[in-house]
């Protein structure tokens, strides 16, 4: 057996290792051009503008992972958000900013059910039914509940912005803090990350995304799986779109809706394979605050924010390359046809 090369190990499986270098490497010179841009307060800024990007792009990842590519998260996000902030506005739910989090989660994984009943039914293509969804939801939204900006939340979404573990304050005076934010977002975090590594049906996950009939044939339930899947990063969706809307204090129905390239960057940028069958939470976390300091870095350096489109296009274009194997260390290309002897060792791999 070949031995790992040096750069195959420092990139890691994920390509979690070339990620955090690039951080540290893309820190590091801005630093050096602005000496003010190493500090806490950048820190704190950096994760404050990743916690909503890295509960979407989980629920993004666990579909890639199972093979599939969702472009309907972003609607879902505000469809559940802006429905709580309607319904609180108007009197109908209390202000308790986390039973609107529970709400608008449940509201969520109820949208992400709905795409899976779709694809299982039909046995569609995800990013199809993805896709019609995603013009289907935000189409209701505009419809029937509203398509008017909503200021008038409660205090406890007013404080939610400035409710903080650690305070600090940046060149400029403005205070700058580690939200209670990060709590929660961390726990999310590590419960996915270990229930895709130690749970049957994480291991399914990825069974699905490498062969959908050799996960079936070992023994695996497809269906509910997906189901489980999908319900996941509809919560997550859900969650998000609340963070959202806690974070600025308002309910806007335009927002979210569009920023699916940056999100889907990020989880490929952070290993997720396009073709399914591999994917990480520590790789997926690295490539949101990959790209959020790419974009944080830009404004800071006074850079026109067109050029955000360009970087972010650019990044997902290295990642997909390194998955093809076209750098050193990267991932070999993976087949899409197999074998039945390929497949069958494919299931006993997966039945241990």
């Amino acid at each position: 057996m070949k031995a790992p090369n040096a750069l195959t190990c420092m990139r890691g499986r994920n390509n979690e290792g070339i990620v955090a270098l690039t951080i540290v490497i893309l820190a590091l010179a801005v630093g050096t051009l602005n000496p003010g841009f190493l500090s806490l307060a950048t820190v704190f800024n950096i994760l404050r503008n990743s916690y909503e990007t890295i509960l979407f792009a989980l629920g993004v990842m666990l579909i890639l992972i199972m093979g599939g590519i969702d472009v309907s998260f972003d609607a879902i996000g505000i469809f559940a958000a802006y429905s709580i902030a309607a319904l609180t506005a108007g009197g109908h739910l209390p202000g308790n900013i986390w039973l609107m989090f529970a709400i608008s989660t449940l509201i969520g994984a109820g949208l992400g059910a709905v795409n899976a009943l779709i694809v299982s039914l039909g046995n569609l293509s995800v990013l199809i039914v993805t896709l019609a969804t995603r013009g289907i939801f935000f189409g209701l939204l505009l419809t029937f509940i509203g398509s008017n900006f909503i200021n008038d939340l409660p205090d406890s979404v007013q404080s939610f912005s400035v409710d903080y573990l650690v305070r600090t304050h940046t060149a400029t005076g403005e205070i700058a803090g580690l939200q209670m934010l990060v709590v929660p977002v961390a726990i999310v975090c590590v419960l996915i990350a270990l229930g895709l590594r130690f749970t049957v049906i994480g291991r399914g996950i990825y069974a699905i995304g490498g062969s959908e009939e050799a996960a079936r044939r070992a023994g695996f339930s497809v269906g509910l799986i997906k189901t489980i899947v999908f319900s996941c990063a509809g919560a997550l969706a859900g969650a998000a779109g609340m963070v959202h809307v806690g974070l600025l204090g308002y309910a806007n129905p335009q927002d979210i809706v569009g920023h699916e390239l940056i999100v889907i960057a990020a989880v490929v940028l952070g290993g997720a394979s396009i073709f399914g069958g591999r994917g990480s939470v520590a790789g997926t976390v690295l490539g949101v605050i990959l790209i959020e300091l790419i974009q944080y870095s830009l404004i800071i350096l006074g850079v026109q924010s067109s050029w955000d489109h360009v970087a972010i296009g650019a990044l997902l274009f290295v990642g997909i390359v390194l998955q093809l194997g076209y750098f050193p260390g990267g991932a070999a290309k993976p087949h899409i046809k197999r074998s039945k002897r390929a497949e069958s060792a494919h299931e006993q791999d997966f039945i241990g």
